[in-house]
C-alpha cells in the first residue's frame, strides 16, 4: 500500500498595520487614484503617488503629506520606467514597496451612448485598454516582486469592473481588458502565495463621480440608484475604503478573489 506525504504547512502569512507598508498607487494623483491613496495616507501608510500627465495634482497631494508621500512620473506600460521609480522609491522611503494597487487606467470616458457596438470596434481600442491594463499590471508586479520576496510580505490589488459579471454597456474593449486581469489576478494568487503575497481584485460600478464617470448622464446615476439594495450609487471614498480591507491584516488570508464594490448591484 502506498502512503502519501503530506505537505508540511507553513506558518500564517506575515501581516503589516497599514501604517507599515509603503504603498504605489498607480494613476494615483486623480479621481479613484487620488480617494485610494488618500485613504492609504489617512492610515498613516507611505504612499508612493505615481502619475503620467497630472504632476500639479500629484505635487499638490503629496505636500499634504510631507514625509509620507511621494509624487513620482511613469508611464506603467512601459517596464524600464516602472523599474526606475521603484528604485526611486525604495532609495527615497528607505525600504522596498510592500503594496501594489494597479489603479491607472487609459484614457477613457464611461458614456455608453459614445461607445462603439461589435460592428465598429476596432483592434486598436481593445489593445489600447489591455496595454493599460495587464501589461501595466505585469510591470508593477515584476518590479515590485524583489522587495516583497525580501520581505516576505506583499499585497497587490487589482482594481477591475462589475461588467465582467453583469456587462449592461458596450464597454467592450475596457471589460474584457478588465476579464484578462481578474484571471491574471488569479493565477498569480497561486504563483505567489508561498511567497507571502496575496493577490486580488476589487471591482467597482459606475462611481459617483470621478473624471471617467463624469459623460455620465445624470439619469444613468439615477437608475442605477433605484436599482442598487442600498438606493445608492457608491462613491470613491467608498470604494477606496475597500481597497483597504485587502491591504489589511485582516485580509492576510484572503488571495486570488474578486470582490464587487457596487452597493450589491450585482451579485459576486
Amino acid at each position: 500500500m502506498s502512503h502519501t506525504t503530506a505537505t508540511p504547512s507553513r506558518p500564517a502569512a506575515r501581516a503589516l498595520p497599514l501604517a507599515e507598508q509603503t504603498v504605489l498607487v498607480t494613476g494615483g494623483a486623480r479621481g479613484l487614484g487620488a480617494h485610494i491613496s488618500r485613504a492609504f495616507l489617512r492610515e498613516g501608510a507611505k504612499v508612493v503617488i505615481n502619475y503620467l500627465e497630472s504632476s500639479e495634482a500629484a505635487a499638490a497631494l503629496a505636500a499634504e503629506h510631507p514625509g509620507r508621500a511621494l509624487a513620482l512620473q511613469a508611464d506603467v506600460r512601459d517596464a524600464q520606467a516602472v523599474q526606475d521609480l521603484l528604485r526611486e522609491a525604495e532609495r527615497h522611503f528607505g525600504g522596498p514597496v510592500t503594496t501594489v494597487i494597479n489603479n491607472a487606467l487609459p484614457n477613457f470616458s464611461f458614456n455608453g451612448d459614445a461607445r462603439p457596438h461589435a460592428d465598429a470596434l476596432r483592434w486598436q481600442s481593445m489593445s489600447q485598454q489591455f496595454e493599460g491594463s495587464v501589461r501595466a499590471a505585469l510591470n508593477t508586479l515584476q518590479a515590485a516582486l524583489p522587495g516583497m520576496r525580501q520581505l516576505g510580505f506583499g499585497r497587490i490589488v487589482h482594481i477591475g469592473t462589475n461588467l465582467v459579471q453583469n456587462p449592461v454597456v458596450p464597454y467592450h474593449d475596457y471589460t474584457a481588458a478588465k476579464a484578462a486581469l481578474l484571471a491574471l489576478t488569479r493565477t498569480l494568487s497561486q504563483d505567489l502565495g508561498p511567497d507571502g503575497i496575496t493577490v486580488n481584485m476589487l471591482s467597482g460600478g459606475l462611481l459617483r463621480t470621478t473624471d471617467a464617470s463624469a459623460a455620465t448622464p445624470e439619469a444613468v446615476f439615477d437608475f442605477i440608484a433605484a436599482n442598487t439594495p442600498l438606493r445608492h450609487v457608491t462613491t470613491p471614498d467608498e470604494f477606496a475604503d475597500a481597497v483597504l480591507f485587502f491591504a489589511s491584516p485582516w485580509a492576510r488570508a484572503i488571495t486570488g478573489q474578486n470582490l464587487v464594490v457596487d452597493g450589491g448591484l450585482v451579485k459576486n
